[in-house]
């Protein structure tokens, strides 16, 4: 797989039937490894083991209703009264992120009111404050530590 603008981590792969599965400690079963689930892991490994994000507070593929719609939110990061804080999207490296990306994580966030979004390529990283009354986002250079984002 491709390398990405993250640090290199070891992670259990197999392959089955010529279709490669990686082990999601997350979700605790193997999933198919596609380039964006590549990015997953990789920039979960991140968060937890750099950032400092709890792994028990980080749920993957959340399911969400959105209009009678069913819709899966790549990643959410709770506090520690389990109320959802951080909405993170997830595109393969090789898909431009974009405004459209945005609206995109914008409408998951009608549903749940968090005050940060994270989207990454794996290539390119983005941490933002959602500004609420301006309808605006506020960007930051860096993707704080959890404890940050908490205190």
């Amino acid at each position: 797989m491709q390398q990405l603008n993250l640090p290199q981590y070891i992670f259990r792969i197999k392959n089955q039937n010529d279709k490669d599965f990686i082990f999601d400690e997350q979700r605790k079963k193997y999933v198919s490894l596609t380039p964006e689930e590549w990015v997953r892991q990789n920039f979960l490994r991140f968060l937890i083991e750099v950032k400092l994000y709890p792994a028990s507070l980080l749920a993957v593929e959340q399911e969400l209703k959105l209009n009678g719609m069913k819709k899966r939110c790549d990643a959410i990061v709770y506090n520690y009264k389990a109320e959802p804080i951080v909405i993170i999207e997830f595109k393969a490296p090789n898909i431009r992120i974009n405004q459209k990306t945005f609206d995109q994580t914008a409408v998951y966030n009608s549903k749940l009111g968090v005050d940060y979004l994270i989207i990454s390529n794996g290539l390119n990283h983005y941490f933002c404050k959602v500004d609420k009354v301006n309808s605006r986002y506020e960007f930051f250079a860096d993707i704080p530590n959890f404890n940050t984002l908490v205190s």
